[in-house]
């Protein structure tokens, strides 16, 4: 066998390898083993909408993890400098001046 047919023998096993592994995805987390439809249109639809459902996730977990890196974008993870930086004791005297005026 030549480096080219092996090289493309290589890449289709990945390739084969990824769909295979959506296939089992969607077996165990979308339950697509148990469509118990009765006619071929309705098996279609079950099927057809749950790698709609797929997709959607997917899609789903971008726009989240988008979200939280543009929210922590320019505050750090956990950060409890909030307390430290807010002065009671100076809100109080404030507070009071304000009133007794």
């Amino acid at each position: 066998m030549s480096k080219e047919k092996k090289k493309q023998a290589l890449s289709d096993e990945r390739i084969r390898n990824s769909i295979e592994g959506k296939f089992g995805q969607a077996k165990r987390r979308f339950s697509l083993g148990r469509v118990m439809a009765k006619l071929s249109h309705t098996s279609q639809t079950a099927i057809a909408i749950t790698f709609l459902v797929m997709n959607l996730s997917t899609h789903l977990s971008g726009v989240f993890c988008a979200f939280l890196c543009l929210f922590f974008k320019n505050r750090p993870f956990l950060e409890m400098g909030i307390i430290e930086r807010y002065d009671f004791a100076s809100y109080r005297q404030q507070k009071l001046i304000f009133n007794l005026a």
